[in-house]
């Protein structure tokens, strides 16, 4: 029973939306990011020394509405450049 129960916890979490899985305004790294997948899904967020290592890594702020979040990209370890971009109904991403 308890399987069960695990399983469909973890069903359940896994087809939240962004906008339930991350909380505005607080700022989620990745490794890679990639604006043109459909539908959009920023993938498993790291922790900030998982990304510092890397030369390029993503900085990803969901606004307050979860329906535009801003984009840092960092090569070694400064912000080389940020974009902004809202999330579609479809999850698409939409430049602004």
């Amino acid at each position: 029973m308890a399987a069960v129960i695990a399983i469909l916890f973890w069903v359940g979490a896994s087809t939240a939306s962004s906008e339930e899985k991350f909380q505005p305004g607080v700022p989620y790294y990745f490794e890679s990011f990639d604006p043109v997948m459909k539908p959009w899904d920023p993938g498993q967020d790291l922790n900030i020394e998982e990304v510092f290592k890397n030369y390029v890594y993503y900085e990803i702020i969901f606004d307050q509405s979860g329906r535009e979040i801003t984009v840092n990209r960092y090569l070694q370890n400064r912000k080389e450049r940020s974009d902004r971009f809202l999330v579609r109904p479809d999850r698409s991403l939409e430049g602004k």
